[in-house]
């Protein structure tokens, strides 16, 4: 939906009318902030639904049935399926050749792992290079391709093959990554048997869009107009959002602001945290070095940073550049390594020799780049869903230096011994980068070793699978939503 503004019949009118919007808006934002920055309460160590493992905090909140837990899922232990799933899925795109996206390679991920464990999986979706392919049909995994003349899903004809699917055998739940199954669409699905999984929600890009203005425009010259624009594109979302049946989040952050402040029901809210293939990423030393002498770091550095994914404006490398530069005129034995493509590669280069641009690295060559740096730094600008590079950087054991959003605070770097946090500016960016330079790689070990066992317990392919899989068959048949049952372990 879109708010209709009357237009002013005097200049001074329009212009009182502006800024009475635009301050409307900034205080709504403003006070959403402060809630959005409040990190979570830290629970004492003898307080109930806690348990230490491997020197790791894990906060395990168990009830009977699971339909009313609020701890992400990932915390449970959960035993074989007794029975089987044909399930409908959503999806964007599906990761074809080169430098999938976060959300692709999620899919992928999730969706391989439960046709392995016997489900029957058919997913609706385009190909990510946009151009023709086959469908793909291996073993209990069918990939539908239904693009339009532009290489975007057809969402007609999408639900043209969900319904021939349905009518030969109903789905038992269908699944949508983010609105890939539009709002509309799922209010046609029999028995409105939807769950919906966000990777980003507009209460997110709002503060994203507060932070990139405040960050990257100076001058003002779009921060008011792209701020007011916000509001209604989040009342609508708002409004839309009880179409979907059931809502699963990525972060404890985002599931308290679904029923905090979107209000759905407790009970249509639930957390799985994303996984990644630890049998890939993996802490490996040799091949660390390997990697160090194949792209020419100098052996004396006495710290190896390194940022990887899209090197963009809003994934926060503006932040980086400018805070790096000042590090490296302070500090001129640390080094940088720069991983993925986008505009601000030939800025990097600007730096000289203390950093390296790589480009981008398949799965294999992330893996080994991880386990080539002393600690991950993420300077996104976009407070929203879970970079899935953070999980791979902890299973590599290597420890993170990030913003401190709540998504990340409550669910990732839930505490100190996990690497380093700071507030989305130049001058507390340095700060940490400081904190982390003079602690020096001997920490910088241990602390990783701490981030390895931790994602280990939480983020690994096989935990989001099991949660995904007892999560739809809870949906299924509620006797499935108790926990544990006899064959949980």
């Amino acid at each position: 939906m879109a708010f209709k503004h009357q237009n002013s019949k005097s200049s001074s009118s329009s212009f009182s009318s502006f800024r009475s919007t635009t301050l409307l808006t900034l205080a709504l934002i403003l006070t959403s902030f402060l809630l959005f920055i409040t990190p979570p309460a830290r629970r004492n160590l003898s307080d109930p639904y806690f348990r230490i493992t491997e020197d790791v905090l894990v906060e395990v909140d168990v009830h009977s049935d699971l339909r009313e837990i609020q701890t992400p899922w990932n915390n449970l232990c959960f035993g074989p399926a007794m029975e089987k799933l044909k399930l409908g899925v959503f999806s964007k795109t599906w990761p074809v050749g080169t430098d999938p996206g976060g959300m692709e390679r999620h899919a992928k991920q999730l969706y391989t792992d439960l046709a392995a464990r016997g489900h029957e999986i058919h997913v609706f979706t385009v190909p990510s290079d946009r151009r023709p392919h086959p469908d793909i049909h291996q073993g209990n995994l069918h990939v539908h391709f239904a693009a339009n003349d532009h290489g975007s899903v057809n969402c007609s004809l999408a639900f043209q093959i969900f319904n021939s699917e349905n009518d030969a055998l109903p789905f038992d739940y269908v699944h949508s990554e983010s609105v890939s199954l539009p709002h509309w669409r799922a209010k046609m699905v029999p028995k409105a048997k939807v769950a919906v999984t966000w990777h980003g929600i507009w209460y997110e890009i709002m503060h994203s869009k507060l932070f990139q203005g405040l960050v990257l425009d100076s001058q003002g010259s779009t921060f008011g107009t792209e701020l007011r624009d916000v509001m209604p594109k989040l009342v609508e979302e708002i409004r839309f959002f009880p179409s979907y049946t059931q809502h699963i989040c990525i972060s404890k952050s985002a599931a308290e602001v679904l029923t905090n402040i979107y209000q759905l029901p407790r009970r249509n809210v639930h957390v799985i945290l994303n996984g990644v293939d630890n049998t890939v990423f993996t802490q490996e030393p040799e091949a660390g070095e390997r990697f160090r002498n194949k792209h020419g770091i100098p052996l004396n550095a006495s710290l190896v940073m390194g940022v990887a994914g899209r090197l963009v404006r809003d994934k926060g490398h503006p932040l980086l550049f400018d805070a790096f530069s000042k590090i490296a005129k302070r500090h001129p034995g640390v080094f940088l390594l720069v991983a993925g493509t986008g505009t601000w590669q030939k800025r990097y280069m600007e730096l000289g020799s203390s950093v390296k641009v790589l480009g981008a690295l398949d799965a294999s060559e992330l893996a080994e780049f991880y386990n080539a740096i002393d600690i991950f730094v993420n300077p996104t600008l976009r407070p929203q869903g879970l970079d899935l590079t953070l999980m791979e950087a902890m299973h590599c054991g290597t420890p993170l230096l990030t913003p401190n959003y709540p998504s990340i605070t409550g669910t990732v770097i839930i505490n100190d011994g996990f690497g380093y946090t700071f507030s989305p500016n130049v001058g507390s960016f340095v700060e940490a980068l400081e904190r982390a330079i003079i602690d020096g790689p001997s920490e910088m070990h241990r602390k990783g070793m701490a981030c390895k066992a931790y994602a280990s317990s939480m983020f690994t392919a096989s935990k989001m699978a099991s949660a995904y899989e007892r999560f739809f068959l809870c949906m299924k048949n509620s006797r499935y939503c108790r926990y544990p049952l006899p064959t949980d372990c």
